[in-house]
């Protein structure tokens, strides 16, 4: 018992440098950025004020959604890559939380960021892919049949742990429920929309 204790305590710093590395990366608002690059305006003064891609969809830019959508999954993936191959499974899943913490928090943005689901995506894929394709086919299936993009969101969030389950990866199934919920607590005015049937569709500009 006391070497687990010695252990634990000679990774904690690691598991923290992962954690605030993850969560510098996070914080990165690649959606105000890419909006300011194509000059669409203030990404919070467009649509429901959200710094992710399905905002930057309502402005009818789809290169500049597209772009936003690729950096926001490249700072979830890139991090947990990084302390995946050096400093293993527990590193690489800090390293995910911080990203997705950094993304819906950052403190650049007085804390006021996106929801996270661009990122939680970049986090699966660096985890386990097969995962993420089966995340993917999931959030097309129901975004498909409700024509909006949070209902994806959701069915996908919350099927991770699922899927991991499948795939014999239990090491992560308890990030990904901790993810999940922070996906569907993040989206509680879509949910409130979706049931006053409210909620834009995909691509509808709003403004």
């Amino acid at each position: 018992m006391f070497h687990d204790i010695m252990g634990i305590e000679r990774a904690l710093p690691w598991l923290m440098l992962a954690l605030g590395c993850g969560y510098l990366a996070g914080s990165i608002p690649f959606g105000m950025i890419v909006a300011r690059l194509f000059r669409l305006g203030d990404l919070r003064r467009i649509g429901s004020g959200n710094i992710g891609a399905t905002n930057v969809l309502r402005t009818g830019n789809k290169p500049a959604a597209l772009a936003t959508l690729l950096l926001d999954a490249a700072k979830g993936a890139v991090p947990v890559w990084y302390f995946l191959a050096t400093s293993g499974d527990l590193a690489g899943q800090a390293a995910g939380l911080g990203a997705f913490l950094g993304h819906c928090f950052p403190v650049w943005l007085r804390f006021r960021g996106g929801k996270g689901v661009a990122t939680w995506f970049g986090i699966m894929l660096a985890i386990h892919p097969l995962t993420w394709a089966a995340l993917c086919l999931t959030w097309l299936a129901a975004a498909a049949l409700s024509r909006m993009s949070s209902p994806g969101a959701l069915a996908a969030a919350a099927s991770g742990p699922l899927w991991l389950i499948v795939f014999g990866r239990w090491e992560a199934v308890l990030l990904a429920i901790i993810l999940g919920v922070l996906v569907w607590l993040r989206h509680h005015a879509n949910i409130r929309r979706m049931l006053r049937r409210e909620e834009p569709k995909i691509g509808e500009q709003t403004r």
